[in-house]
């Protein structure tokens, strides 16, 4: 499996949720999170992709903890089963 298809899955998933999963990028600050996901009623989390198995890389890292110390919600997905998850716990929030 690609980062790409686990990208497309997520974008879906948070479709059917009613929101929108924004390709993130930000010239200048590298190893920003890849999407910027905004749902009904104010939520928004930052994802960071990887194919299966896959890490975050060093700066992206301080990028997440940077976000994490600004309160934003930050979470690295590296399958579908991981997307599922995610989506799952948003829902109940």
């Amino acid at each position: 499996m690609r980062e790409r298809e686990i990208e497309e899955y997520l974008r879906l998933g948070v479709k059917r949720q009613g929101g929108t999963a924004f390709k993130f990028k930000s010239p200048g600050n590298a190893g920003v999170p890849d999407r910027l996901i905004v749902l009904p009623g104010n939520r928004i989390y930052f994802i960071e992709l990887k194919r299966p198995g896959g890490e975050a890389r060093p700066l992206q890292k301080m990028q997440i903890n940077r976000l994490n110390a600004l309160g934003c919600s930050v979470s690295v997905i590296d399958s579908k089963e991981g997307v599922d998850k995610f989506l799952n716990d948003i829902q109940s929030t």
